[in-house]
């Protein structure tokens, strides 16, 4: 058997094992870590060790799964034609509504939205699209949705959908016309031009599928195995802080008296981690003591679409000037955003 059978016998049983995997990994982990091992689910070493386990499997699943996926996708789709197509005028700026929409529609949180980035920078779609979905993409899901309006009721939960959504839309488009390429990492950069490289060769030896696939498999393993030191990193520090909310030092400083109060939110959300669906419940005991609602949300987005974990990770991808532009400019929208929440709701 030679090696690209052997590629292709294992890519038969692993990729329909990682989906399963995917689908009922929760319960193996908490299975895993609170009955095997007897961790209490309640103390904070607890929720913090099956955070770290569940996350860290789950966007190595994801990024295989995206890579390779994005790398049939480069192989067979024109993607030439649509990296022209979304670089032109004839959308209008449609096409960061599109992607921010569909990031609203992914339930993913700010570092399991990181490996379809990846996928889509790898793609070569404009960056200022791809940053509108990686800012929508942790902001808005149908869940968190679910939970505001049995929470806080309908107007604001659409403020809160709606400005999501357009935060990623204006978000992304402004940051698409500093031509921020440049800042991408060197491996990024390496990544598309092998990417289109091999493309053009398939292309021009009639390779079929079959062939290919085996190539397509090991860029997405190789892709997992650069990025692992960062996936680590980055969701062992989302673990020690996970479910850790100290709430009354928050609501001591985010009284709706203080002026301040909006942008000091922001920046002591930003070293948290939590996905929407987590920090929902948190902004309603913020509320009950007296938070104003739009600072609640303004803490809420700032602590599921800027966090020092998002940054950990995404420095594989960008480099600093890069994440501090991509961070410095969300942190001020969010920032303008908890003021006009305040004076709407």
């Amino acid at each position: 058997m030679t090696r690209n059978q052997k590629i292709l016998l294992a890519v038969a049983f692993v990729v329909p094992a990682m989906i399963v995997l995917y689908v009922y990994l929760q319960p193996l982990i908490d299975y895993l870590i609170y009955d095997l091992v007897g961790m209490n689910p309640e103390s904070h070493l607890g929720a913090s060790v099956n955070f770290f386990f569940y996350d860290t499997i789950k966007i190595l699943i994801l990024l295989f799964l995206i890579s390779s996926l994005m790398g049939v996708v480069n192989a067979y789709f024109p993607i030439d034609r649509l990296r022209n197509y979304l670089n032109t005028k004839k959308m209008y700026g449609l096409q960061y509504f599109l992607a921010s929409l569909f990031g609203a529609v992914t339930p993913f949180c700010s570092c399991s939205s990181i490996p379809l980035f990846l996928g889509f920078v790898k793609g070569g779609i404009p960056l200022g699209v791809t940053f509108s979905f990686l800012i929508t993409s942790p902001l808005v899901n149908e869940v968190a949705v679910a939970m505001f309006l049995g929470l806080f009721g309908v107007k604001a939960t659409l403020v809160y959908a709606i400005s999501g959504i357009l935060l990623g839309t204006i978000g992304g488009f402004i940051l698409g016309q500093f031509k921020l390429e440049r800042y991408l990492s060197d491996w990024v950069k390496q990544i598309q031009i092998q990417s289109e490289q091999e493309t053009e060769e398939w292309e021009a030896e009639h390779t079929p599928f079959i062939d290919r696939l085996p190539g397509i498999v090991r860029e997405g393993w190789d892709i997992v195995r650069k990025v692992l030191v960062y996936v680590l990193i980055g969701i062992g520090i989302g673990a020690a802080m996970h479910g850790y909310v100290p709430e009354d030092f928050f609501t001591t400083y985010l009284s709706a008296d203080k002026w301040y109060a909006v942008p000091v939110a922001v920046i002591l959300a930003v070293p948290m981690y939590a996905n929407a669906a987590g920090i929902v419940p948190v902004i309603q005991v913020f509320v009950a003591k007296g938070v104003p609602l739009g600072t609640a949300l303004a803490f809420m987005m700032a602590v599921v679409g800027l966090s020092l974990p998002e940054a950990t990770l995404l420095k594989k991808v960008m480099t600093w000037k890069l994440i501090g532009i991509f961070f410095g400019t969300i942190t001020i929208f969010i920032i303008l955003l908890g003021y006009l929440f305040n004076w709407i709701l």
